[in-house]
């Protein structure tokens, strides 16, 4: 057998992944990979006793390509004599949905459509293709997104499903080289599609594959990959330490004060009560209830969300929570646009551009890296312990402090405009400097040019 693969016996052995007699939902788009993992199981499903159905999603974002995908994975269904599942998405969902980008829309969709394939065939296993070289760049875009201990811990061998915790997502290919698969699929001429979009310099995960990380291995750290999965398998270990003793902490009758804990165990714990409650977690929203006790905070119109002096998580929904009222989403895209919120006329462009000369700017008119904001924009205003870095500065601060610096009165603070990414990251602010995080650099490859004009109301 060729090494690869018994590298995958071995972490099927070793993480107990896929028990014997299991039913699993394997998750098939038509590339090499998710192909190579097709192919691997069927191999080892008659000695495992397993029962195998393909799952295959139609995002129908590629057009004659997305179906060209469906084809090859109905023929390779057909060759194998497996099962087949077929999802598409619909495509005015997209178009209705405000406040998720195109790639979190069809992540989330693909995601309803397997934990729902699961369950009707009463399978309890999700097997998917993620290897090695996934991991590796998800390192570096968590890395540069400021992520911690969790984050850059990555995705692990078996996770929940985020839609249905009953269901359990399996990845056996964590250890496996993106080479590795691709050579094993062309030797044994098993036929695959590749998404050309992956080859293109758009988008961070994309530069990072295509472009950082040869260079690095080029010129700094051959053995990259390597390298990299020991510090996120470090992360990891020294991540699951302080999970046990946030747990411990949460589940003892008798406790230490919250004040007392550890920075990263009280981190912990707040994070393990907001998931236990449903709450989409971040940095921002973690240490804005870290850092204050009693005072309720708005994650979302119509969430509350409040720690007590004991380090319990209160949540609860408002009862007069108005729709849009007090945030608007919008969607950048890749084009041009403008909306209007709380006395504001905004206008955006998404430019392609190179490095950081952007010639005279125009009142109100701010630059940005549009690859590190994303699609989708949400305006709001100020919030209790909300956290930003300007431009310039080593590190977030709380913005309270900026506005008080700026002697901006205590009435007008929150009717100051602010805009962040979907997960509650501050890139701009009415009145102050730019974010650090988002600026321009020689790495950039587009630009959003920002302008923002108020019609009523003071700003300080």
């Amino acid at each position: 057998m060729i090494e690869w693969i018994e590298r995958v016996k071995r972490t099927l052995a070793r993480e107990r992944l896929l028990p014997k007699g299991s039913g699993i939902l394997v998750a098939v788009s038509g590339g090499p990979d998710s192909v190579a993992l097709l192919h691997l199981l069927h191999c080892l499903a008659r000695e495992r006793k397993w029962r195998l159905v393909i799952a295959h999603y139609n995002h129908r974002l590629r057009g004659r390509a997305s179906d060209a995908d469906e084809r090859l994975v109905r023929r390779m269904a057909t060759a194998l004599k497996v099962p087949l599942r077929v999802g598409r998405a619909p495509t005015a969902w997209f178009k209705r949905r405000q406040g998720i980008s195109i790639e979190m829309g069809a992540r989330e969709l693909r995601h309803r459509f397997l934990s729902r394939t699961a369950r009707a065939l009463g399978f309890r296993r999700i097997a998917l293709a993620h290897h090695a070289d996934d991991r590796v760049e998800g390192f570096f875009l968590r890395l540069f997104r400021g992520s911690g201990g969790i984050g850059l811990s990555g995705m692990s061998y078996r996770s929940a499903s985020p839609l249905d915790p009953a269901l359990t997502l399996a990845r056996p290919l964590l250890d496996c080289r993106k080479e590795e698969l691709m050579a094993w699929v062309r030797d044994e001429g098993l036929k695959f599609r590749e998404d050309a979009s992956n080859r293109t310099l758009d988008g961070l995960r994309n530069r990072i594959r295509n472009e950082l990380l040869p260079l690095l291995r080029a010129r700094y750290q051959p053995a990259l990959t390597e390298t990299v999965l020991r510090t996120i398998d470090l992360a990891r270990e020294e991540t699951e330490v302080v999970r046990e003793a946030a747990e411990r902490w949460l589940d003892a009758r008798s406790r230490d004060p919250f004040e007392t804990l550890p920075i990263a165990v009280q981190r912990q714990c707040i994070r393990i009560q907001l998931l236990r409650a449903g709450v989409e977690v971040n940095f921002q929203r973690v240490e804005a209830l870290r850092q204050q006790a009693d005072s309720a905070v708005t994650f979302r119109p119509g969430q509350r969300v409040m720690r007590a002096t004991s380090g319990r998580i209160k949540t609860w929904k408002t009862k007069k929570a108005i729709r849009g009222l007090d945030s608007l989403k919008i969607e950048i895209g890749n084009g041009e646009g403008s909306a209007k919120f709380a006395y504001c006329g905004f206008e955006w462009r998404v430019q392609r551009g190179r490095g950081t000369q952007v010639g005279r700017k125009a009142d109100g008119c701010e630059y940005f890296d549009a690859d590190k904001v994303g699609r989708v924009v949400l305006l709001r205003h100020w919030r209790a312990g909300d956290r930003f870095q300007p431009i310039g500065m080593a590190g977030p601060v709380k913005l309270q402090d900026l506005f008080t610096n700026a002697k901006v009165p205590a009435g007008e603070k929150r009717s100051r405009v602010l805009a962040t990414t979907p997960e509650g990251e501050i890139f701009w602010v009415e009145g102050l400097r730019i974010s650090e995080g988002f600026k321009l650099d020689k790495h950039t490859r587009r630009r959003l040019k920002w302008r923002c004009r108020r019609t009523r109301g003071a700003t300080g």
